[in-house]
């Protein structure tokens, strides 16, 4: 599974189905598999912010990713987030791009 298989019904998906996914997604995908359980779940607080976004309609730009981005780089020693970490949680962001 990787990112295009959730992002394909997200618009519908409950929160517990995104979670459930998404989680399944990183425990089957080795390229995520060095992100810890602190970064999944911010990971997780981001898609449930996308999510909110595609249901209404509305696109998620290049632009609010490169905002959420910066202010995640902004914070990531706070967060403990190591240069993988963050490259890793970039790339999933990204894949919501319209």
């Amino acid at each position: 599974m990787d990112m295009r298989d959730l992002l394909k019904n997200i618009k519908t998906m409950t929160s517990e189905e995104i979670e459930r996914k998404f989680y399944e997604m990183v425990h089957d995908n080795y390229h995520y598999k060095n992100l810890s359980q602190e970064n999944r779940d911010l990971v997780m607080e981001f898609i449930m912010q996308y999510k909110d976004i595609l249901k209404n309609g509305r696109e998620i730009t290049s632009i609010r990713i490169r905002e959420d981005m910066d202010r995640l780089h902004e914070r990531r020693l706070a967060l403990h987030l190591t240069e993988e970490d963050f490259k890793d949680i970039k790339e999933v962001l990204e894949a919501f791009r319209s």
